[in-house]
């Protein structure tokens, strides 16, 4: 039970890192980017690239897996993404899912449609006894990962003067930009680092979720299900619901197996009856 326990928060813990972009996106800059997993790929990709064709260390993958997509979604948010802002979110959800599709054929074309395979290092590889708790080294490592940029995200968007400007710019834009508030550059900035995370997101999960052109239409979803469950007001919401459904998908693949996929989907559905505007947001 505990075994199981350890995994699902370390599963909700990547489930996090990859669905907080949207998280951002869709809460602080109300933009539904359904493109975000494209990013995730992204990263996905550039550490298997890097590994399997150059050599590269795992750990020194991990960077470039984040600055790749942020450049990525910089250049997009600029030449793209800005356009549609005031737009409805119809037109966005089109938008990106017109982008998703595209980078799915980018990827197939240039790689096929193999799945992707990375070696991890051999300290990474294996699981240890914990008080008679089997605990894997690899999920240790994406918990202690993970939470670090928990912490970090939480810290920048509540303590930090961006964080300030974020939540001005979003509330008033007009308003923040006669403050002196450069506003598209802190969004251009939120997306681009967003953008990063799913980026470092898709290489620490490419062992785990498995890596292939499909990836942003598998898990479109699951990053949907965190900010729907969690609520898309703040950081604390999502990251809850990301351990809490990374708990119950882990312990109901194992339970029952049967229906095991289908439990995260129920979840979800219950939720939504129950707390329309999310399990950890404040009712309007």
């Amino acid at each position: 039970m505990l075994t199981i326990l350890f995994d699902g928060i370390a599963y909700g813990m990547l489930l996090f890192v990859l669905a907080c972009g949207l998280a951002v996106t869709l809460g602080l800059m109300n933009f539904v980017n359904l493109a975000h997993g494209a990013f995730a790929m992204a990263g996905g990709y550039i550490t298997a690239v890097l590994m399997n064709r150059m050599g590269v260390p795992f750990l020194a993958t991990l960077p470039l897996a984040f600055i790749g997509p942020a450049i990525l979604g910089l250049v997009l948010e600029r030449t793209l993404y800005k356009r549609l802002y005031t737009r409805s979110h119809l037109d966005q959800v089109l938008f990106s899912i017109g982008l998703v599709f595209m980078a799915v054929a980018a990827i197939d074309y240039s790689f096929g449609s193999q799945q992707q395979l990375i070696q991890l290092p051999t300290w990474l590889q294996g699981r240890i006894d914990i008080l008679g708790v089997q605990v894997g080294l690899y999920r240790s490592f994406i918990i202690v990962i993970c939470g670090a940029l928990v912490v970090a995200l939480q810290l920048i968007l509540t303590k930090t003067r961006f964080g300030s400007r974020l939540r001005a710019a979003v509330d008033d834009p007009r308003v923040a930009r006669g403050l002196g508030i450069n506003v598209s550059l802190i969004f251009a900035t939120t997306f681009a680092f967003g953008s990063g995370l799913a980026g470092l997101g898709g290489a620490l999960g490419a062992e785990i979720l498995g890596l292939d052109p499909t990836f942003p239409l598998k898990f479109m979803i699951y990053f949907l299900i965190v900010v729907t469950v969690g609520g898309t007001t703040s950081i604390t919401g999502p990251f809850l619901a990301s351990l809490l459904l990374g708990i119950a998908d882990v312990a109901g693949k194992y339970y029952v197996p049967s229906v095991g996929a289908f439990v995260i989907y129920t979840l979800m559905i219950v939720v939504l009856v129950l707390r329309p505007q999310g399990l950890f947001e404040r009712a309007r």
